[in-house]
């Protein structure tokens, strides 16, 4: 069919061009004969290129409407020449056209763009060509004047037809930029989205997935933001799902992706995309990211896959998440029993040899007066050359005793449940000898001042007795201590330093 209208074309072509060329071959001749009859009948010379008659010699007069009819008929003469070269000219033009037209379809479905330009294109020719051939026919005719008068007619058209130009415009830098063409998919912001049908000069027609026709014009579809998914290239596509947090997250998405390849329209060649998008308030949310072959089905194929997904669900046991609220009565905290914690306290007091010499009742309001308090691991519990005036049992966990050692710190003891320190400056106040750090989770019993001051001054021969233990237990620290800087105070003035410390004569 295609080779067929070309030789159709070729054919009509050149019989036309050929009997246009012929005749103006021919027109030279009759020219001739046209000016000798008029040399011999009235002695009248047609001068040329002007194209105005005059007389060589006297003669019969001649009546002026007979001059007047010469010169129209050799006016007549040019003006069918003008004619018939713009014939030629267009002849050539439109095969010409339809030629390079012809070729760039085979490689572009852009038949309606490419239009817009080869009539553009014919247009500016055709422009050319008449005022060459014009002048070539009136070569005394000043087209100054005739372009001075058109620019104020130019200018008039112009303002009316704005509009219409810049359509015109705009559609040749559509076709510069060629963004999309008749069968894509397009979606312009605030407008629609559809396939691509028609481009022209004036506007572009886009068919809606409503099967709405939306006509834009140029000059608008330049200002817009358009959104192209070229109809032969794989166009990617997001589908979302939820489940519920007790089903296989590896398992749920194997399901998927192999329900996914199996729909018509998902691209084989590339493997779809099944990914967590977020870990939502009712479940897991997901998406699936695939490529369609043809981009103008794709709601059909995201409604395929939606349903596929439903099948797979309901065979493999797999729930959709939907909103749900599980409502847990916790029954309010108990208030701590205070005869319990006194009982327990009392417990880890009781193994802390400085406070053997206390009665029981003694202890028990030491017990009473005392705060537990837990520290992180890793958290400083004291810290050396601090003032303190409380004392730490550990109650669980463990600490790290530390001390510096050449501008670093170094472990001389580790403490566990039921070990003790501070006591130093809970009787004498003097300031934190070492640093303890809480290895893991350490839980403490402190004991403060204010708590044992009112027990040794109801009784202030518990001073000596404490005091013996606390130097019995320096003794046995000395060697430890005795690696670093630290100066122990000399033991008689032990018990002395804790009768001031709690006010005692």
């Amino acid at each position: 069919m295609a080779s067929t209208e070309l030789k159709r074309k070729t054919a009509f072509f050149f019989a036309f061009a050929g009997t246009i060329l012929l005749i103006l071959l021919v027109f030279p001749f009759v020219e001739g004969i046209v000016q000798e009859y008029l040399r011999v009948t009235f002695n009248i010379v047609i001068s040329h290129p002007e194209g105005t008659a005059t007389r060589v010699s006297d003669g019969p007069p001649i009546d002026m409407m007979t001059v007047t009819a010469i010169q129209l008929a050799v006016n007549l003469i040019h003006v069918i020449k003008v004619f018939l070269w713009m014939m030629l000219v267009i002849a050539c033009v439109r095969y010409l056209g339809f030629l390079v037209l012809k070729a760039a379809l085979r490689r572009s479905a852009q038949s309606e763009i490419a239009g817009l330009t080869k009539t553009v294109l014919s247009i500016v020719i055709y422009i050319v060509a008449f005022f060459i051939i014009f002048q070539s026919q009136y070569p005394n005719v000043d087209l100054g004047a005739l372009f001075t008068g058109s620019t104020i007619i130019g200018i008039v058209v112009g303002l009316a037809l704005q509009d219409t130009l810049g359509n015109l415009f705009a559609g040749i830098a559509l076709q510069a930029d060629q963004p999309f063409q008749v069968g894509d998919v397009v979606n312009i912001s605030n407008r629609g989205t559809g396939i691509v049908e028609s481009v022209s000069w004036r506007g572009v027609k886009i068919r809606t997935f409503q099967n709405k026709l939306l006509i834009i014009s140029n000059a608008v579809l330049g200002k817009e933001t358009i959104e192209v998914a070229p109809r032969d290239n794989l166009n990617a596509r997001i589908v979302f799902f939820n489940t519920v947090y007790t089903d296989s997250p590896s398992r749920t998405a194997q399901f998927v992706r192999e329900a996914v390849r199996q729909v018509d329209n998902v691209s084989q060649k590339i493997r779809p995309i099944v990914r967590i998008r977020n870990l939502g308030a009712d479940g897991i949310d997901w998406e699936i990211k695939y490529w369609c072959e043809d981009y103008s089905r794709y709601n059909e194929t995201d409604s395929q896959i939606r349903q596929r997904i439903w099948y797979v669900f309901k065979r493999e046991g797999i729930d959709f998440a939907y909103p749900t609220r599980t409502v847990y009565m916790q029954p309010a905290p108990k208030e701590t029993d205070t005869n319990e914690y006194i009982s327990s306290a009392s417990e880890q007091i009781v193994r802390v040899p400085i406070f053997s010499p206390l009665s029981e009742d003694e202890i028990q309001k030491l017990a009473q007066a005392s705060k537990t308090k837990v520290f992180a691991p890793g958290e400083t519990i004291v810290r050396r050359g601090a003032e303190g005036n409380s004392m730490f049992i550990i109650v669980r966990g463990a600490v790290n005793v530390r001390i510096p050692v050449k501008e670093s710190l170094r472990t001389i003891n580790h403490l566990q449940t039921n070990d003790f320190f501070g006591e130093m400056s809970l009787l004498t106040g003097e300031p934190r000898s070492a640093t303890v750090i809480a290895e893991e989770e350490t839980e403490v019993l402190e004991i403060r001042k204010k708590a044992l001051k009112p027990i040794i001054e109801a009784n202030p021969e518990l001073t000596e007795a404490i005091g013996e233990i606390i130097q019995q237990r320096r003794e046995l620290l000395n060697p430890a201590i005795s690696m670093t800087d630290i100066k122990i105070e000399p033991d008689k003035g032990l018990i002395k330093s804790l009768k001031n410390f709690f006010g005692l004569d």
